[in-house]
């Protein structure tokens, strides 16, 4: 019933019916005043300069849009490169180093899943979580760091910065801001982006299916086991009698949830998503597997201006 719901939810932010159309309408005014607040927190904001360059890879719609691999992608392609994420999920409060330079120096309940992700991608990078962002960054330069990628950071309007906009390849029919619709900003901002990739057209995503190391191929009867933003996404990488089981962004499993899954799905080849692998590893789940994902940039991307930006602080 819960995943029902969950799914429910996600069709109302981005592919509504009739039905959530009409709540949609309904929610207008809270809408309208939920934008007055962003727009004046946007104008009236004075941004600060941290003396490093600070990166931010962010969307302007709820849940992700590859932020993270992104975010791998690039913080891999520099030395001395430090991620910032607020940590979502995550059991603690405050700053923590998650990982420096590569060593991980704390566990999932006190980084969340994408910072345990993205520490153990980043081998030779460091991974900060913090509420607060500016604290972040100063942390970064007190560890060394040289350049700083914020994951989710276009909203820290207190920050000068470098924004990168992600673009979903299906641009969703419902174009309102919350509660009515699935945009944490206004759709017209995308203008703010310095640089916007647009999924599709500017990278493109490219899953293989793993058993630890070693690619295998799918079964005749597959399940997918996640707990992301827009879980049905996923599905069209797969074959269409796929069963979806899907858990709200950032959910942590329970023993309980996982014993009825295995008994379930015992038969099932289990997929799963490398976000949603650094919780379910300790549950030792024999039939599952990785959605292993990473991104590929298109040649065409011009990353001029970021450069550009990049040698201001050299």
């Amino acid at each position: 019933m819960k995943q029902k719901l969950y799914l429910w939810i996600e069709d109302y932010l981005f592919f509504p019916n009739v039905f959530q159309q009409i709540i949609a309408y309904f929610l207008l005014p809270l809408t309208f005043i939920y934008m007055l607040i962003i727009l004046l927190k946007r104008t009236f904001a004075k941004e600060v300069d941290f003396g490093i360059p600070v990166i931010s890879i962010g969307n302007i719609i709820v849940g992700g849009s590859g932020k993270t691999p992104i975010a791998i992608k690039l913080a891999s392609s520099y030395e001395n490169s430090c991620v910032i994420l607020r940590g979502f999920g995550r059991a603690s409060k405050g700053l923590f180093v998650i990982s420096n330079k590569g060593e991980i120096l704390e566990d999932i309940e006190i980084s969340g899943d994408e910072a345990m992700l993205l520490a153990k991608s980043l081998v030779k990078s460091t991974v900060i979580v913090s509420e607060d962002r500016s604290q972040g960054i100063k942390k970064a330069k007190e560890l060394g760091c040289k350049i700083v990628f914020l994951d989710d950071g276009f909203s820290k309007y207190s920050i000068k910065k470098f924004n990168i906009l992600l673009r979903p390849k299906d641009e969703p029919t419902n174009f309102y801001c919350l509660p009515s619709g699935g945009y944490r900003e206004p759709k017209g901002l995308y203008a703010y982006a310095d640089l916007e990739l647009k999924e599709g057209r500017d990278f493109t995503r490219i899953i293989s299916i793993k058993k630890g190391e070693k690619k295998v191929s799918l079964e005749e009867k597959v399940m997918v086991l996640t707990a992301i933003s827009k879980p049905k996404r996923l599905l069209e990488f797969l074959p269409k009698n796929t069963q979806l089981l899907a858990f709200p962004d950032h959910h942590t499993f329970t023993a309980d949830e996982i014993k009825e899954i295995k008994e379930k799905y015992q038969k099932y080849q289990i997929l799963t998503t490398g976000k949603d692998l650094v919780k379910l590893e300790s549950f030792n789940i024999k039939n599952l597997c990785l959605m292993d994902l990473d991104i590929k940039l298109e040649d065409s991307v011009d990353f001029s201006n970021l450069k550009n930006y990049i040698k201001t602080y050299e």
